[in-house]
């Protein structure tokens, strides 16, 4: 290992650590979150590190993260282990297969593509799976390192452009572009750019239909997979059955709720 990819490793490190422990309730329970996901989910994770608020902070979004479940593709676990159902990119390790508990006490949302046959589910699955063991791209890390030296004054114009700071080598990976170009590889939509042209109509009058134009993989974030008009956010509350007469409301404050508001 060169010493620069020995650096890399070490700022990943530093950049990936947690930062404070969560504190609040997820917003799914893990068992009903476990129940809802389908092969081919994307889910989304807010995290606490140093990386995780640099990314948040570029997307102006609450996640940070992103990875994509492949349900029993590798089939039962080894005895001891639990069995892992989901592939992402992790800034030390790179690409990699890992088991759901290690999103537990996360903020997760769960992403789903429409309309996608088993085929190409598959397919995504199989695209993600070739890469494992690519590693992060190591440019995109010294990048967002100098975000916590002092926060650079950047127009939420220029944020997304931000972003795309790697060196583009085909064997660098980060999360959101995996992703991305895992759904090219199907020519499946997240957000492309949109150009209205005019098309003649049987009815003799000018119509505008949509011309779909891919955007280049390293321009996509966590966030994009939220706000996408292509993919269904599932709530595993809703999902699983949610009557809100099964609540139980506490009468009172809380002990430690500030009543001077």
């Amino acid at each position: 290992m060169s010493p620069l990819q020995s650096l890399g490793r070490r700022i990943a490190a530093f950049l990936a650590k947690p930062r404070e422990r969560n504190s609040h309730i997820p917003t799914s329970p893990v068992a009903q979150f476990a129940a809802t996901l389908r092969k081919g989910d994307v889910v989304l994770v807010e995290g606490s590190s140093r990386f995780a608020s640099a990314i948040k902070y570029l997307t102006q979004s609450t996640w940070s993260h992103a990875a994509l479940y492949i349900g029993d593709t590798l089939g039962p676990p080894a005895p001891g282990e639990e069995p892992r159902l989901l592939v992402d990119v992790d800034v030390v390790e790179g690409v990699r297969t890992i088991p759901l508990s290690t999103f537990a006490g996360l903020h997760t949302r769960i992403c789903r593509p429409v309309g996608l046959g088993e085929a190409e589910v598959e397919a995504l699955v199989q695209f993600m799976l070739s890469r494992k063991g690519i590693t992060y791209d190591l440019k995109n890390i010294f990048d967002l390192a100098r975000y916590f030296i002092r926060t650079p004054p950047v127009p939420g114009s220029m944020k997304r452009r931000m972003l795309s700071l790697g060196s583009g080598e085909p064997t660098k990976a980060i999360c959101s572009t995996l992703l991305a170009q895992a759904f090219e590889s199907i020519r499946y939509p997240i957000l492309p750019e949109v150009a209205l042209v005019d098309a003649d109509s049987k009815g003799a009058r000018r119509a505008a239909r949509e011309i779909l134009f891919i955007r280049h993989h390293s321009l996509y974030a966590p966030r994009d997979f939220d706000v996408s008009p292509f993919f269904q956010v599932v709530k595993p509350r809703l999902a699983q059955g949610f009557d809100y007469r099964q609540l139980e409301w506490q009468s009172h404050p809380a002990p430690d709720a500030d009543a001077s508001g």
